[in-house]
């Protein structure tokens, strides 16, 4: 964590500012980055994939740390909410870019399973809507517990949520 700085104080900004050091980064070898300091070429697509889970995992593991005892939740609970975020907060990412399918094929090879500390795999299927259209959902390893707010405002992704309730709320979100 001495990489990274946060001044929630900054003069003119609402959320503040913060400032990352990176020690070093992993790259493929055609990468034109490959010839700037700092850059550790990796052989393939596979190691630079094994790199990014290694450096989500270094920076998550305190953080879970620091929340466990709050939350009352340890080891494979934690680590099954921090998968299900990493897997949820990137494939937002890959929605808002258009690339929702590049996105899922992306993820499943980053959490193919059985990459501990990560729970699970990235858990994406296909249900069919009412005229036999795709719907993409997947399922997460753990429960965020908003159900214990607002039980009628499940997550379509929710492990509580049936099939049949998340069509519609896919359908839903969709028009």
């Amino acid at each position: 964590m001495t990489h990274v700085s946060y001044d929630r104080t900054a003069a003119g900004l609402p959320l503040g500012r913060m400032a990352v050091r990176p020690a070093g980064f992993a790259c493929l070898p055609g990468d034109p980055a490959a010839a700037l300091p700092g850059a550790r070429v990796v052989p393939d697509e596979e190691a630079l994939r094994a790199e990014v889970r290694a450096a989500v995992a270094e920076h998550l593991e305190p953080v879970l740390a620091g929340f466990g005892p709050r939350m009352r939740r340890r080891g494979r609970a934690l680590w099954g909410m921090a998968t299900d975020e990493v897997v949820e907060g990137l494939w937002y990412v890959a929605h808002l870019l258009g690339e929702q399918e590049r996105g899922r094929r992306e993820l499943e090879l980053l959490l193919p399973g059985a990459t501990r500390p990560y729970v699970g795999t990235a858990a994406f299927r296909e249900l069919k809507g009412p005229d036999g259209e795709p719907l993409h959902t997947r399922d997460r390893a753990s429960c965020c517990m908003f159900y214990t707010v607002r039980p009628e405002d499940t997550c379509a992704t929710c492990p509580r949520t049936c099939d049949a309730d998340r069509v519609g709320k896919l359908l839903a979100t969709a028009s």
